[in-house]
């Protein structure tokens, strides 16, 4: 493991250079990994995990519907009967168990899986939700069971996006339970065989406190408050919705939250006018100071489990999908995003690729 400083604390994270693919490979070399769950983090880390060589299977509810996820898997080469299964039969075979569907579903499968987890297997997640809330979920740890986790700062998009261009993503990792003395090795394989860049430790409280508070906060649930707030606001005043939606998305998009990644915020305004420096550096403690008050009810929210309770109560429900979809339509369908599909439409490479597939006779059209 490497030391490196991060702002004045020193932390042991493991590289690539540390933890090399062929060690992994060897530490894994008689293990068949189980990947239950095809739907977000599952067809990422399973096909990762395949294409650095690892003994896969994916375990999936069976359905001949066109769009499910098990249809899905054959599309991706996984073969029913020989590395595709119903979910207990993979959990049977699988000497890791990877669980990787959803929070809300862990309960009912767990229940399925349990009789399947031997001494001397491992029980793996993605997320520390499933451990740390075990009084909502059911998760216990068997006798003789491995609990590990390995959870990629990233959507399944991401992890397989990144793998495929030859970087990897940041990914956490924890051990709950060393039943086999094997644990943290078999963990920090499986960390470098799904893709990850580097792994950095935490612990399943930790990571599931912080990933709640993320995803519900400058992730994406401030971040489309801020956005809706800032183009209402412009449209309120007259600017045209191409103007209000270049001025609130794109730029951040296409510019400049690419400078930050790249070097920092300091950067990122160091290549900004004058203008824009100084207007930022007055607004910014004033969006903190607003912010602040939010973000710790939320954190309070996430440590109560109010949050956790919610996902288990709302995203079990039999019309959770449905639900999902009308909330998700409503954001795709208000003015705001339909004035970005016009506007991604309008990117060079967009047009281009539109032309090149006229040209080929596919027929093309705007990003969604």
């Amino acid at each position: 493991m490497a030391k490196i400083k991060f702002a004045d604390e020193i932390e042991n994270i493991t590289t690539r250079k540390e933890f090399p693919l062929s060690k992994a490979q060897k530490v894994l070399k008689d293990e068949v990994v189980a990947v239950l769950g095809y739907g977000v983090q599952g067809p990422a880390q399973s096909l990762n995990m395949r294409d650095n060589g690892i003994n896969v299977i994916v375990g999936q509810r069976k359905s001949d519907k066109p769009n499910s996820s098990w249809q899905r898997a054959i599309k991706d080469g996984w073969v029913p009967g020989k590395t595709l299964f119903e979910i207990e039969e993979a959990a049977e075979k699988g000497t890791i168990v990877m669980m990787l569907t959803s929070d809300a579903s862990i309960k009912p499968v767990f229940k399925q899986i349990k009789k399947h987890l031997t001494p001397g297997k491992a029980l793996y997640f993605s997320h520390g939700f499933g451990w740390q809330y075990r009084d909502l979920t059911g998760v216990e740890a068997p006798e003789g069971v491995d609990v590990i986790m390995v959870a990629p700062k990233g959507s399944g998009t991401s992890v397989r996006r990144n793998f495929l261009e030859g970087v990897g993503i940041n990914s956490s990792y924890a051990v709950a339970v060393d039943a086999t003395g094997r644990a943290l090795d078999r963990t920090l394989a499986l960390g470098i065989a799904v893709g990850s860049g580097y792994l950095f430790p935490t612990t399943f409280q930790r990571e599931v406190t912080s990933d709640l508070v993320g995803e519900r906060g400058t992730l994406m649930g401030c971040l489309q408050g801020i956005l809706n707030a800032q183009y209402t606001v412009l449209r309120k005043h007259g600017h045209s919705p191409s103007e209000a939606f270049n001025e609130t998305v794109e730029e951040l998009t296409q510019s400049l939250i690419r400078l930050v990644d790249e070097k920092g915020m300091d950067w990122m305004y160091s290549n900004c006018s004058a203008t824009a420096q100084h207007g930022a550096l007055k607004w910014a403690p004033e969006f903190e100071k607003a912010t602040k008050p939010v973000f710790e009810k939320l954190y309070k929210s996430v440590a109560d489990m109010t949050e956790a309770k919610a996902v288990v109560r709302d995203c079990g429900r039999k019309d959770y999908k449905e639900r999902l979809e009308a909330k998700l339509a409503k954001i795709r369908e208000s003015e705001m995003w339909r004035a970005g599909q016009a506007v991604r439409s309008l990117r060079p490479h967009e047009a281009a690729k539109a032309n090149a597939a006229t040209a080929a006779g596919v027929g093309g059209r705007g990003a969604n």
